[in-house]
């Protein structure tokens, strides 16, 4: 049983960028790389072979869970309430003295590297519903984190 996704409108573009990706230029790459190293020979004892079909496995495996996505995302439009955090919402707040910026995106969608944080995440759910000036308290792995909310940028 297939479980809905929620993600942005822009997040399933992104999803499905990367999946055309995938599909229209790596897996070319992969295949043309297996035939290769099959063409060395034996390949009981061919590592170039045995690489290039991991890295078709793993590009398979990779393609199979963003299609399984993209059929079974849920699109949740971005919050228009520039007052309120919501799905979508760009928000600046203090986090012990530094200002940190995130984005509250779906889970599919999420990078925390790159200050995308899940709706699911710890830190997500504390600012979900809250508004310039609150603080938003999160149970994180590192402990608890306060963080005030200084700007939400859209």
């Amino acid at each position: 049983m297939d479980q809905r996704r929620q993600v942005t409108r822009e997040g399933l573009e992104e999803i499905k960028a990367e999946l055309a990706d995938m599909v229209e230029v790596k897996r070319p790459q992969i295949i043309a790389a297996v035939a290769e190293a099959r063409s060395h020979g034996d390949l009981r004892e061919n590592a170039a072979y045995d690489a290039a079909r991991h890295d078709q496995m793993m590009l398979e495996r990779r393609i199979q869970e963003f299609e399984d996505l993209v059929r079974n995302a849920e699109i949740v439009e971005t919050n228009t309430n520039s007052n309120v955090i919501g799905l979508g919402t760009t928000v600046i707040v203090d986090l012990d003295g530094i200002d940190e910026t995130f984005t509250v995106v779906g889970a599919a969608e999420s990078r925390p590297s790159a200050g995308r944080i899940s709706i699911e995440s710890p830190v997500g759910r504390a600012l979900m519903g809250k508004r310039v000036g609150d603080t938003a308290v999160a149970m994180t792995p590192r402990g608890r984190t306060s963080m005030v909310i200084k700007e939400i940028v859209r």
